[in-house]
């Protein structure tokens, strides 16, 4: 009986990690149990229902409030909810996640309102330990907070909670449905754009980064997608020496965001 149960849940996690990428956070199940979580305040990722599934009742309601709280909404046969989840689910799953996120449009304001304005975008990172890593160095740096997007990219999950070590209390994380969209915001409202790129023609080192900055870091392998790089004011690197090309993702964010705090401190 035991085994059995303990099967059920490591299927259910790998159906979740198929599905959303983040096999650590919490699932709900039921149709009373999910619409409680889509009036709590923490984000939903998404909602798995029944294909099929009347679109009335409490099944339309949840259909409704997903959609308008941003969750991914899939139909999906009922063997993929049964792997999801462990009990009966009445046709409807869900996916928490391990921390509630900001608001971006209240990030950007608490930004500009510091005495040094500094933000960390993130484009497409997919490594929780990097993720926490770069939410915690971002708060040791100062920063006022993180972007991240919301699809094809890791959220705030438990490993990631983890790997921040307690850095997500303090470092406020908005989740945006358009990166490109949010760059231009940030642009709009003063933050000068500035993206880690291995291909960049200026070292980090030689160029201003004293005023109000929005660093932009890409994903571990891809980098900053090419929209990404379009909207970037200004593409930085730092010199390579040996015969790895590149840096990892955590360690290139940390590197160009203690050049900002180390340009800062000298100017002040």
């Amino acid at each position: 009986m035991g085994a059995g149960r303990e099967d059920d849940q490591l299927a259910a996690q790998r159906e979740q990690t198929e599905e959303s990428g983040e096999p650590e956070s919490e699932i709900v199940w039921g149709r009373h149990a999910v619409l409680e979580a889509l009036q709590g305040e923490r984000d939903v990722n998404k909602v798995w229902i029944l294909r099929g599934l009347e679109d009335q009742g409490l099944a339309g309601r949840i259909r409704r409030m997903a959609r308008e709280k941003n969750a991914i909404v899939q139909e999906v046969e009922r063997a993929k909810l049964n792997a999801l989840a462990p009990a009966s689910h009445q046709g409807v799953v869900a996916s928490l996640s391990a921390a509630s996120y900001a608001d971006f449009d209240a990030l950007i304001e608490e930004a500009r309102g510091a005495q040094l304005p500094l933000l960390l975008i993130l484009d497409g990172l997919e490594d929780p330990h990097n993720l926490g890593a770069l939410i915690r160095t971002a708060g040791a740096a100062g920063a006022q907070g993180v972007v991240i997007p919301r699809r094809r990219a890791v959220g705030l999950t438990g490993t990631v909670a983890k790997a921040a070590a307690g850095a997500l209390e303090h470092v406020p994380v908005a989740r945006t449905t358009n990166l490109a969209q949010a760059l231009d915001a940030l642009k709009k409202a003063g933050f000068w754009v500035v993206g880690a790129h291995q291909d960049a023609q200026k070292l980090a080192y030689d160029v201003d980064l004293t005023g109000p900055l929005a660093i932009v870091v890409g994903a571990e392998g891809p980098g900053l997608s090419r929209l990404t790089l379009e909207k970037c004011d200004l593409l930085v690197k730092f010199p390579i020496s040996g015969a790895v090309p590149s840096l990892n993702a955590s360690v290139a964010g940390g590197l160009l965001l203690f050049e900002v705090v180390r340009q800062r401190a000298a100017t002040s």
